[in-house]
């Protein structure tokens, strides 16, 4: 038997990607016998090779799996290996892409180069050996490319956590602008506001916001949800009932009005409350003075309202849900809340926000998302809004096995179609990320090659790994940046920090002692 030929990158740490994952390679080309002769020889390697006849049937396989490594014939009836390289570079950038060929001619090697954007080029027919240490090449870029991107992601994600935001609110869109401009100014005042917004999209942190930046934040929040209470025990639960008021009233309970005195009583869907109820709730509102049930006495407070519907107030007002004599009186100052869909990219703050905490929570070593998970987290429409996304990386955060979180984690919650997952999980993300750090790549920016060519007849090595070295960082300056940040956010606390990142202490110890000589 022979002894099996380890295709895997060389000289990598063990912790590493490199030694958590068998590398997949796929081969095409319309001759079957040349397929068979790599088959053989890659039979006893570690990696997973895949062997297609068809391009068309191999960029189906390739878009349903993404590989590390393609590896293509030039000249095939059904389509050109240079369209095909072409393709893969467009939809998947960071995959490896080698050319395979016959033909010598320069002019369709460089246009290999020029349209496919190759990192190499094997001709036939090859030396086996010089073919497989091709192969271990491309993968070793591979998982450059790949260690790289996690110590980015690794920079975005405690960019994310380091993110000075407006009190427990993440997201720097336009839209939240507006409401945070909103809340500045209305706190410190103790008019009336009326929260609307889908349901999940944050209401009740406005609340908090409001109250913890106004003249009452030594004082009591009080929430009720009035689509939690009974209708009947409704008006006791605001107000509260003496001894006796009632059958199980068995001693004298204060209600929410009179905890909330001198802070700030949030009413949570607010049209959810019985109307004869809202009529009791505006005189309270107007006199500031209210009994509780079976007294006859009355008690003053002060108290500032906020409330918040989820649905259209005019409308629930045309329902008759809404007194409207009441809702102007609660809707002195409006705030808006945007449904997630329509916030530009904080679905991704969000998401690396929730991922951090659910990861801290599960003990899990899941650091990022891979670029299928954010652009699905980018271009669903989320009609849970931020409460879905919460619930959606909280599952996927637990059922991932791996560092990244796929599509497929978060599609087990949101049970998408097939064809629907990959469209989303494909389409572009559009504009530029918000998360940067330091001048890093940005999560789907991949070095390309730029081509010079080994003369050698036989395979080509990498065709130009100094392009790595051409990105805005180097990969040394790339982890530094990551451990001082995770250090910064850990207090500079190091058994921390290197949880964080995923490396024992001594690995920390060692780098920290090599960049202060």
């Amino acid at each position: 038997m022979r002894q099996q030929r380890v295709l895997t990158a060389q000289g990598m740490e063990p912790n590493t990607i490199a030694r958590r994952r068998p590398y997949t390679i796929l081969f095409i080309d319309d001759e079957q016998s040349i397929l068979n002769a790599i088959e053989r020889l890659t039979f006893d390697s570690d990696a997973n090779c895949l062997f297609y006849d068809s391009p068309l049937k191999a960029l189906d396989k390739l878009r349903k799996d993404p590989v590390d490594i393609v590896v293509s014939d030039l000249n095939m009836p059904e389509m050109s290996g240079i369209d095909l390289l072409a393709q893969v570079a467009s939809e998947y950038p960071e995959t490896i892409r080698l050319a395979m060929s016959g033909m010598n001619e320069k002019e369709t090697v460089l246009e290999a180069i020029n349209q496919g954007r190759i990192w190499g080029y094997i001709t036939k027919p090859w030396d086996n050996e010089a073919l497989l240490s091709s192969l271990e090449q491309a993968i070793y870029l591979r998982s450059l490319i790949l260690e790289r991107l996690m110590l980015q992601r690794s920079v975005s994600q405690l960019s994310c956590l380091n993110h000075e935001g407006f009190d427990n609110f993440v997201g720097d869109s336009l839209a939240m602008q507006c409401v945070y401009q909103i809340i500045s100014r209305a706190a410190p005042s103790d008019a009336s506001v009326f929260i609307t917004g889908e349901s999940g999209t944050g209401k009740e942190l406005v609340a908090e916001a409001l109250h913890q930046r106004s003249n009452r934040s030594d004082k009591a929040l009080v929430t009720l949800n009035c689509a939690a209470i009974p209708s009947e025990l409704l008006e006791s639960e605001i107000f509260g009932h003496v001894k006796g008021a009632f059958s199980g009233a068995v001693k004298e309970r204060e209600g929410l009005a009179s905890m909330a005195d001198g802070g700030s009583l949030f009413l949570d869907e607010i049209s959810e409350m019985d109307i004869g109820l809202q009529s009791k709730l505006l005189r309270f509102i107007q006199t500031g003075t209210f009994s509780k049930v079976g007294s006859g006495s009355t008690e003053t407070v002060d108290i500032r309202f906020i409330s918040a519907c989820n649905r259209d107030p005019m409308q629930a007002i045309e329902d008759g849900q809404l007194r409207e004599d009441l809702y102007y009186r609660l809707n002195v100052i409006s705030v808006d809340m945007p449904p997630l869909r329509d916030r530009e990219w904080d679905a991704l703050l969000l998401a690396n926000n929730f991922l951090q905490s659910f990861a801290s929570k599960e003990d899990k070593l899941v650091v990022a998302f891979d670029e299928q998970s954010e652009a699905l987290i980018c271009n669903y429409h989320w009609p849970g809004n931020v409460r879905q996304l919460e619930n959606a990386v909280n599952s996927a955060v637990i059922l991932c096995n791996e560092q990244l979180i796929s599509a497929a984690d978060l599609n087990n919650t949101l049970k998408l179609p097939p064809e629907e997952l990959e469209s989303l999980a494909r389409r572009s993300m559009g504009a530029k990320p918000p998360i940067s750090a330091g001048g890093a790549l940005p999560p789907h920016s991949t070095p390309q090659p730029t081509g010079h060519m080994a003369t050698n007849g036989v395979a080509t090595a990498v065709l130009d790994q100094p392009s790595i070295r051409t990105t805005p960082k180097p990969l040394s300056e790339v982890e530094r940046e990551a451990v001082e940040q995770a250090l910064e956010h850990c207090d500079q606390n190091v058994a921390r920090a290197a949880a964080l990142l995923e490396v024992s202490p001594s690995t920390l110890y060692r780098k920290m002692q090599q960049w202060s000589r």
